[in-house]
């Protein structure tokens, strides 16, 4: 589990009745650091894998799983736990990396990423400590994030959802839907996060399906929308304050990314969408240019 360098102390995590620990800014950077040094090292070893769209959210899962979210790897099926749903599923490799660093299981296990008779599949699966749902069939995973907050609404609980989205991902109707009902609902504990690195598969989102004006969009399905920077923490970590407060609508945070941000050569390239370091020189590129050895 990764500790902060410069600590803080305790804070109090009002809703789920928990003390955290408090990291900076400083240390939030130094968490992102470390998963994405390990996304590079599992797709790596494993010779597969999506190391692009896990390096674009690295810093928006730091935030949430190190700073913003009630959770406690030692209670992983407490009741009012926060919960995050990785809709894009095939990012698997950063939330294993994230889960690990927090505490939820060995970082020894993320070896095994995408071999056999281990439970770190390629795409995100439920039998993983701290995964929420199984995703990859992509636009999926608001409704289920949907059908999670309307539960606690239900179950008079406080816990908040969150779901992560990827941009190629919202061209699939479901989402539509989805928005429609969160609306609907008015879920004000449903915080979506779009990773708007303008990549898909193996092309650009406004080469293959122009997504026009997102923000606008969905504000007209009723949903409160937020424009940030997902890679500045003074941005990211504001913003989800403020998505904590909505009162009578759902929240869609559309985070300005970049594919493969971190390492130079994947930087903005589709295709390390779905493909690993081709060989050891840019594997040692990649953690060289990370911080690692």
């Amino acid at each position: 589990m990764v500790m902060p360098r410069h600590y803080r102390g305790m804070v109090w995590r009002g809703h789920g009745g928990k003390f955290m620990e408090q990291y900076t800014v400083s240390d939030l950077k130094n968490v992102a650091r470390n998963i994405r040094k390990k996304v590079i090292e599992m797709v790596y070893e494993a010779k597969s894998g999506h190391p692009g769209g896990s390096l674009s959210i690295a810093d928006i899962l730091a935030a949430l799983y190190f700073r913003e979210m009630n959770i406690d790897p030692l209670e992983p099926d407490d009741p009012d736990r926060d919960r995050l749903i990785m809709s894009k599923g095939h990012a698997s490799p950063g939330l294993y990396a994230t889960l690990a660093l927090r505490g939820f299981f060995p970082e020894s296990l993320l070896s095994g990423f995408r071999k056999l008779n281990s439970k770190l599949e390629g795409h995100v699966h439920r039998g993983v400590p701290g995964v929420e749902a199984s995703t990859g069939s992509l636009g999926q995973g608001l409704g289920i994030g949907v059908g999670i907050a309307l539960a606690a609404k239900l179950d008079k609980r406080d816990y908040r959802t969150f779901v992560i989205l990827g941009d190629g991902e919202i061209e699939e109707g479901s989402v539509w839907e989805s928005l429609m009902a969160g609306n609907k609902y008015r879920l004000n504990n449903l915080i979506a996060i779009l990773d708007r690195n303008g990549v898909q598969l193996d092309g650009y989102t406004k080469d293959i399906m122009p997504l026009g004006d997102i923000g606008k969009m969905v504000e007209s399905f009723g949903w409160k929308v937020l424009e940030i920077d997902g890679h500045d923490f003074d941005q990211i970590i504001p913003a989800i304050e403020e998505a904590k407060k909505s009162r009578d609508k759902p929240v869609f945070i559309l985070a300005h990314t970049v594919k493969g941000k971190g390492v130079s050569y994947m930087e903005n390239n589709p295709k390390y969408h779905g493909s690993p370091p081709a060989n050891e020189q840019e594997f040692r590129q990649a953690m060289l240019e990370l911080g690692g050895e």
